[in-house]
């Protein structure tokens, strides 16, 4: 790419997706040093706003992972409590050499959080007299109320209204041009932790397909003045519909809550006190904002069963996730757990998938290094039979496609041999790709998917990917292990090892992902995420 092409911003998303590739000689556009005074804040709040402060509790009830608990809770202040800590909230601060940070139990890219997370509730699901839009800051665990409805019924009953959003701002700070990647797999990342916090309560997440960008803008106030610095807009991504009592009826059309007469509450704080401007992460949102109604009918659902007794709760693996920094390189995976892992990044499995209404478009090749009873080397989940065939069709010939038996999965060895050294040279030569007991490449059918859904289509591969990144992180907390997404990988170098042509575009890397038993820091402190004296045990 010539300085004159550099300079001239895509004309469409495909333009924004090659222009922000990385490769072995060049890496996408970012700042040219991190301008520490000017790091937003991850936490955004709305000062005027009336609060309200929600329970903490210990989570010992909570069924065991992955759920769902037997019996729907009721929808009060406890219970969306427990739902949005174990969803959005804080599981720890870390603390080093006079450095101190949290994290959260929705993961995020260089733990930077761009996602803001919305509810719209019923009068007097937590004790207001009227319909409210709220928006939940992590930091102090509290609902704040940006909106209040005249109309005290706009909300059917049996579930409540969940809104994401993202601030690029705080990704474009560190990554650059490729911060809108990043905020489109942390979104995917926080329907997964939505849904896991919602099977935790007898709860289902659907995320509804036809609310348009505008609408959901509209909805949240994000176009308004008061909502944000100029420089820090929130981006709407989503709504869904977290169904409470499955005998009522589920998803609806919000279109008549959208224009709902209410009033407003409390100004956004300034996340910087200096911006740098990324204009083509702004035009990125614009090139593929939604429309209304994606056109696309949800897959069918698997059933839901109740979890055993057995295992680790819901609430100790959401809560004891983290992103490990380092794997030993020596540990093995158990197979049960290998395979149970891949089992829940199905198309539909529960509860994370089954929360996602688009077809799969994705399908996953495994770097496999140390999994029991299995044969290192290049590995391929067919997550749709169909998409995986066109996939086998546009790659190297030389691939042996040798079933994994016994297995119910569409699991297949292309490749034998030692991938380690492969691995870590694909995910921008990070050892931690290689160490681990397995790594992934997430490969969507890029063209296909875009012809026939739309430029938002960008979108929802991304929120696929980190969908499917949430439910390996979930599964190797539960097996003992540990997970990290890697968003620096050479893409057209992973087409070229699938043996791709080289000027393609049917089929395009959006994620990398990597599993293996972690090596911790013993200079790091692990603090508790909020004041003990405010957690309640049940």
């Amino acid at each position: 790419m010539t300085i004159h092409q550099a300079d001239r911003l895509p004309s469409d998303i495909r333009g924004y997706h090659r222009r922000t590739k990385h490769a072995p000689n060049r890496y996408a556009l970012g700042p040219a040093f991190l301008d520490w005074t000017s790091q937003p804040s991850p936490y955004r709040s709305f000062v005027g706003s009336p609060r309200i402060t929600l329970p903490l509790h210990d989570g010992g009830d909570t069924p065991s992972f992955p759920g769902p608990a037997p019996r729907a809770a009721k929808l009060d202040r406890n219970a969306l409590g427990l739902f949005l800590e174990l969803a959005f909230g804080l599981s720890a601060w870390k603390s080093v050499e006079g450095s101190t940070w949290a994290l959260r139990n929705n993961p995020s890219s260089g733990n930077l959080h761009p996602t803001e997370a919305w509810v719209i509730l019923r009068a007097g699901d937590v004790g207001a007299d009227t319909t409210a839009l709220y928006h939940y800051a992590p930091l102090d665990h509290a609902l704040e109320s940006r909106a209040s409805f005249a109309d005290a019924d706009l909300l059917p009953p049996g579930g409540f209204l969940l809104a994401l959003g993202s601030i690029a701002w705080r990704e474009a700070w560190k990554y650059g041009e490729r911060a809108f990647r990043y905020c489109q797999l942390d979104a995917g990342h926080a329907i997964g932790a939505a849904a896991q916090a919602a099977a935790a309560l007898g709860w289902r997440a659907h995320v509804l397909c036809e609310p348009s960008d505008d609408e959901i803008s509209a909805l949240l106030g994000l176009a308004r003045e008061d909502a944000a610095h100029r420089r820090e807009r929130e981006h709407p991504e989503l709504l869904a519909w977290i169904e409470v009592d499955r005998s009522l009826p589920a998803p609806f059309d919000p279109r008549g809550i959208i224009d709902a007469a209410c009033i407003w509450h409390g100004a956004a704080n300034q996340l910087s006190e200096d911006h740098d401007g990324w204009p083509l992460v702004d035009l990125a949102f614009q090139l593929c904002r939604k429309p209304r109604g994606a056109g696309v009918a949800a897959p069918p659902r698997k059933a839901c069963q109740p979890a055993g007794a057995s295992g680790p709760s819901i609430a100790e693996v959401v809560r004891g996730r983290r992103s490990a920094q380092r794997f030993d390189g020596k540990s093995t995976l158990p197979r049960a757990a290998f395979f149970s892992m891949l089992a829940a990044t199905m198309p539909g499995a529960e509860p994370l998938l089954a929360a996602f209404p688009w077809p799969a478009a994705l399908t996953l090749v495994l770097f496999v290094h140390r999994v029991e009873g299995l044969e290192s080397g290049l590995y391929l989940l067919a997550r749709d039979a169909r998409l995986a065939g066109r996939l086998r069709a546009a790659c190297s010939r030389d691939f042996e496609w040798a079933p994994v038996e016994p297995s119910e999965l569409p699991l297949f060895r292309l490749r034998a041999g030692d991938a380690q050294r492969e691995a870590t040279r694909l995910a921008c030569l990070q050892a931690i790709s290689g160490k681990g007991c397995f790594s992934v490449a997430m490969i969507a059918e890029f063209d296909r998917t875009l012809d026939a859904e739309g430029a938002f289509a960008y979108r929802r591969l991304h929120w696929e990917a980190g969908l499917i990144g949430q439910a390996l992180y979930l599964g190797a907390s539960a097996s003992g292990f540990a997970g990290t997404g890697i968003g620096c990988f050479f893409d057209d170098e992973v087409h070229a090892l699938l043996g791709l042509a080289e000027d393609q575009t049917a089929f395009q890397d959006v994620y990398h992902f990597t599993v293996g038993a972690p090596v911790e820091d013993a200079r790091i402190l692990t603090l508790p995420p909020y004041p003990e004296e405010r957690r309640t045990r049940r």
